[in-house]
């Protein structure tokens, strides 16, 4: 059995700790994080699952950005600790979570990884829409929450200032909450190619990389 809550400030360490693990050194440096700089997380898409033990098992986070002046979610880092790969956590994490989004109003979700494992959740290249360099345009991946959510969508991604984000939204539809208190710690260093592989990962149940 496990448990998917979501993450806590006092979970920080755990998961930085769990991210550390499972990805090579100079993940911070990957062009994504300069999107997530300064970018309060959507604390109730950052979720966690936990085996019987209460021991962190996997973990999944998402950052509100814009796309040619559009909201949109980056889901990433998501990483299973190397002991439980091959398990279908991380799936189970991906599956939760976007669930979760749907409901709570968004249309799109952006992130930059492997299209052979992404597709099984519905991602699909995004032609187009252009991460911050240097990223490989095939690694760019959507999945569409509504329907029509991508069409028309083009342009650079880019960082969300905050005040447009539940605006945005369907209006019917609960707004994202976006807990100050849930902050990443490490900074982003300039340079260096999105193409890390998570260290330990099984081809199939890989920790997603951006």
């Amino acid at each position: 059995m496990f448990e998917i809550r979501p993450e806590a400030p006092a979970d920080e360490y755990e998961v930085e700790t769990l991210y550390d693990l499972c990805f090579a050194p100079g993940r911070t440096a990957l062009s994504s994080y300069r999107l997530r700089e300064g970018v309060d997380r959507v604390a109730d898409l950052c979720l966690l699952l936990r085996d019987q033990g209460g021991f962190l098992q996997a973990a999944i986070r998402y950052w509100p950005v814009r796309v040619g002046g559009q909201p949109a979610l980056l889901l990433g880092p998501i990483a299973v600790h190397p002991t439980a790969q091959g398990e279908g956590l991380g799936g189970l994490l991906m599956r939760d979570s976007l669930a979760r989004a749907r409901d709570m109003g968004w249309a799109r979700v952006l992130l930059v990884g492997d299209a052979p494992y992404y597709s099984r959740f519905g991602f699909a290249r995004l032609e187009g829409v252009e991460m911050p360099p240097p990223t490989n345009p095939d690694r760019v991946l959507g999945l569409e929450l509504q329907d029509g959510a991508w069409a028309g969508i083009a342009g650079e991604v880019t960082r969300e200032t905050g005040a447009e984000t539940t605006s945005a939204l369907a209006e019917d539809a609960a707004p994202p909450h976006i807990d100050a208190t849930c902050h990443e710690t490490r900074r982003p260093r300039d340079g260096q190619d999105d193409d890390q592989t998570a260290a330990g990962a099984a081809p199939d149940q890989r920790s997603e990389r951006s």
